[in-house]
């Protein structure tokens, strides 16, 4: 369907909404009539030719004296897997209809009664009869109903002729799709709203399709399944039926296409089954709701996969499905990796909770089909915005995602495509192109191609459009993926760029490098009194104690001020969690905090006042005392206490002493395997954080500074410690590798290996250039004024 004839409709189905529902819905709201009743007039027509054939079957069953209905011989009368069996069609309740609305009503509601039942859960999904009544009520259906039936609108997927001759084009599921966006977009505009679709341009499908089939398009199975997880109103599957039936058709042998998808919008999900069942498919194999909440398809595997899942929209409703707290428990998010150190782990592959759309990715390589199932196993193309390549950190969810798909050789290419190319956004999208049995000679490999600045301009822009590909750009753009080409762009900064990398290329080791803490320690009364709070809860709970001071610690005073605690809280900003609050107003909580501040007097009384810059000793003396308040007092300090109370008194100073965190004793086997493990020989474990004390096989290692800690990001090409060496050693001799905090980590970067420097123009030619301006502007203001700029009085200091 060409951009005329799909702007010519909605302009028509526009009109329609404005003529007959001005004055009884709101424009924004038109879209709950105008939606449901294109899809139904859609399927009404197609019914009409058949509708004899579906009374005179519908009479005989009668006849028989079944007292279930023979669904599959009404549907073999009709010629679809939907009919209906009332005496109804639109056009006969528009013609015979009377200024009588409720024998119009009934006669309406009696139509919608007959359909089968798929196409009432459509008309469900739709609420359609409440809109009808509506309608009714306001005087307006009948208008409606003569507006659809139309012999001026062609709704059907068949061409057909007005009464002037004129050729109506047929309305595929894709044109469909066209018309059902350019809707949305027209109601949402109404209410100041952004689109929640974003359909996908029909030459974006011809090119996933291009780069999902052609690559084996002799060896395509007789039978093939395939999925969207989010199929919007169907157009990839549709499409993708539509160019295995056009574009590789077997003569010798019947081909079986089975389309299955699942959709969270109720319209769109409607309109989509709908379409199903106009093409024959079956609209079982569409289900509503959530794709991330319910695993709809579990056990499933399909041969072929496309889709153009939601991004940037957050998931944390669906995320209890998910998680429960932080472990992921649908195992569609969990994946297999070794650590740095070949150890398999089961790791969390669950992105951050505002972007789910690497989740639908996850959802379809779920799906995949091992090569030996068929020969072939499964391709998948993926439409995504920029997020995917690159967010997330080594070891987090989307990085994990990315390396289990890169490490499983299952990425085939990323496609970077023009901005401006959606409906709905402006922003850079990919094609992701995955593959569970690539070719020899493509395997352990991947392809970037950068076909940003191939397309053609739009004559009138379609909401965000304002370009599309050309058939030559879509030939191009395939015939690069197939060759797997290396190509530069040409000269001018326009066409088409692709690179070819090792799997590998994508992937980092992230490393900490430490540095010693150094600390000088004191007791002092203000230090001590920071102890007071919990440093998580430090604002309010200074608040608190200024407002009633000791108070605080009487059982009444935070249950009574709990009110008014709160709203200070709310007043400022703060987000507590329920565990935070719960600490906050906890006498307990607040009883600990002081007996914090009770055992640091008592240690600064039993130490002094004295400024130490060894920590080490200073810590010594404070264990010394503790022991000592224990045997005499019975007062236990935690762990965790002791490092709140030693960290309040001390502080990073760069001439104190290092910390020392412990002093190592190792016998042969043990020195022997900790070389092993560090790949290292004996005079390098300074490297890696292990210090001579002295002794023999006795080493000291330090407390590393959270302030001085750096990450350093090394090419998996590469190994950590040659780097170190080169990059970090000969500016830093106190630094170490801390190689128990190594992830491994995986992003792709378009920019990086595609960016062209522009080099700066010299001053010369830049100072040429503002000369040549002031005489512009000079002649300019001569034209103007009709006088020269040296007559005008200051003008030398202009």
């Amino acid at each position: 369907m060409n951009h005329a004839v799909h702007n010519k409709l909605v302009s028509f189905i526009w009109s329609i909404a404005d003529d007959c529902l001005r004055d009884i819905y709101v424009r924004g709201k038109y879209r709950d009539v105008i939606l449901p009743m294109v899809v139904l007039r859609r399927l009404d027509a197609l019914l009409e030719p058949t509708k004899s054939k579906v009374m005179d079957e519908l009479a005989l069953q009668r006849e028989m004296g079944l007292t279930e209905l023979d669904e599959s011989a009404l549907q073999a009368a009709s010629g679809y897997v939907f009919y209906n069996i009332s005496k109804w069609t639109l056009s006969q309740l528009q013609k015979t209809a009377t200024n009588n609305q409720q024998i119009l009503l009934s006669n309406c509601e009696e139509y919608l009664d007959g359909f089968s039942g798929n196409v009432k859960d459509i008309i469900r999904r739709f609420n359609l009869k409440a809109q009808v009544r509506h309608m009714a009520a306001k005087d307006v259906l009948l208008d409606v109903l003569e507006k659809f039936t139309s012999p001026h609108i062609n709704l059907t997927p068949k061409d057909i002729e007005d009464p002037e001759g004129n050729r109506l084009p047929a309305l595929s599921n894709l044109g469909m799709g066209y018309v059902f966006e350019e809707l949305i977009r027209k109601f949402n505009e109404e209410n100041n709203e952004e689109a929640g679709e974003h359909f996908t341009p029909r030459e974006v499908i011809e090119l996933m399709t291009h780069l999902v089939f052609d690559p084996i398009k002799d060896r395509l199975p007789t039978v093939m399944t395939i999925y969207d997880p989010a199929c919007g109103s169907g157009g990839m599957l549709t499409e993708s039926q539509n160019f295995i039936e056009e574009k590789y058709p077997d003569p010798s042998t019947q081909r079986d296409v089975y389309l299955y998808g699942k959709e969270i919008n109720d319209e769109t999900y409607a309109i989509c089954k709908s379409d199903m069942m106009i093409k024959g498919n079956n609209p079982a194999h569409i289900r509503p709701g959530s794709t991330l909440s319910v695993d709809e398809f579990a056990g499933s595997r399909f041969d072929f996969m496309l889709s153009n899942p939601p991004y940037g929209k957050s998931w944390a409703s669906e995320q209890k499905f998910i998680k429960e707290g932080g472990d992921v428990i649908d195992p569609r998010f969990k994946v297999t990796l070794k650590d740095y150190w070949g150890n398999e782990e089961v790791v969390d592959a669950t992105p951050r909770s505002s972007d789910g759309q690497l989740l639908f990715l996850m959802e379809m390589v779920g799906k995949m089909k091992a090569p030996g199932e068929t020969g072939l196993g499964s391709r998948i193309a993926s439409v995504h915005n920029g997020s995917s390549l690159f967010t997330g950190d080594a070891g987090g969810g989307e990085s994990n995602i990315r390396r289990h798909i890169i490490e499983n050789d299952l990425l085939d290419a990323i496609i970077q495509l023009p901005n401006n190319l959606f409906y709905n956004t402006g922003i850079t999208t990919y094609i992701w192109l995955l593959s569970s049995n690539k070719p020899t000679h493509r395997r352990g490999k991947v392809q970037l191609i950068d076909a940003s600045l191939l397309y053609r301009k739009l004559r009138k822009n379609l909401g965000n459009k304002n370009c599309e590909f050309s058939a030559e750009h879509i030939d191009l753009i395939t015939q690069t993926y197939l060759n797997l080409d290396n190509l530069d762009r040409p000269a001018g900064d326009d066409g088409i760029a692709a690179r070819v990398f090792d799997n590998r290329d994508f992937g980092y080791y992230k490393v900490n490098i430490e540095r010693p803490d150094r600390r000088k320690a004191q007791f002092s009364a203000e230090r001590i009194e920071t102890l007071r709070f919990d440093k998580a809860l430090r604002e309010p709970m200074e608040w608190i104690f200024k407002e009633w001071g000791e108070a605080v610690y009487q059982d009444a005073t935070l249950v009574k001020y709990e009110k008014a605690i709160l709203a200070w809280c709310e007043e400022q900003g703060l987000e507590l969690n329920s565990k935070q609050r719960k600490k906050l107003l906890n006498l307990e909580a607040w009883m600990k905090q002081s007996l914090l501040v009770t055992v640091a007097n008592y240690l600064m009384q039993a130490i002094g006042a004295d400024e130490f810059d060894d920590f080490n000793l200073f810590a010594k003396y404070v264990d010394k005392v503790l022991k000592q308040l224990g045997r005499e007092s019975g007062i236990k300090v935690s762990a965790s206490e002791r490092n709140q109370l030693l960290n309040a008194v001390s502080w990073y100073d760069e001439k104190a002493a290092k910390v020392i965190r412990k002093i190592e004793k190792f016998d042969d086997k043990q020195l022997a395997n900790l070389l092993c493990r560090l790949s290292c020989s004996e005079r390098d474990l300074p490297d890696f954080g292990y210090y001579p004390s002295g002794k023999p096989s006795e080493f000291v290692t330090y407390e590393p500074s959270s302030d001085l800690r750096d990450s350093e990001s090394i090419s998996l090409a590469s190994a950590i410690y040659p780097f170190f060496k080169a990059e970090v050693r000969p500016h830093d001799e106190e630094a170490w590798i801390n190689l128990e905090s190594v992830k491994i980590g995986y992003e792709i970067s378009f920019n990086k290996h595609f960016y062209k420097h522009q080099p700066l123009r010299s001053m010369d030619e830049v100072a040429r250039e503002i000369v040549t301006l002031e005489h512009q502007v000079e002649g300019l203001i001569t034209e103007i004024l009709g006088v020269s700029l040296g007559n005008v009085p200051g003008a030398e200091y202009a």
